[in-house]
């Protein structure tokens, strides 16, 4: 099995852009134990000051302004809360 696309949106959203994107994957990507592979990015001017992903050998991490945390995935649904809750609290400020 390859892997395969979900979810692909990328539209203009309050002082930039946001980008989503969400496979399926048939191995989990290392570290991580699940068979989601994501990436969801707020860009503003050019600079991400919002973003979720779980790249090979970080694994489930997020990224608000300049800093850099771990982050618990638990489901699809509850990322894309996470995301635009983060969002709409930068793009509020």
């Amino acid at each position: 099995m390859k892997a395969s696309e979900l979810f692909r949106t990328k539209d203009q959203y309050g002082r930039g852009i946001v980008e989503i994107v969400i496979w399926r994957v048939p191995q989990p990507v290392p570290p991580s134990e699940r068979s989601w592979k994501y990436r969801l990015v707020y860009v503003v001017e050019g600079k991400r000051v919002v973003g979720f992903d779980n790249e090979r050998g970080k694994g489930d991490h997020q990224h608000i302004g300049q800093g850099e945390a771990p982050y618990h995935f638990t489901s699809p649904r509850q990322l894309m809360a996470d995301f635009w809750d983060a969002v709409k609290g930068i793009d509020d400020d």
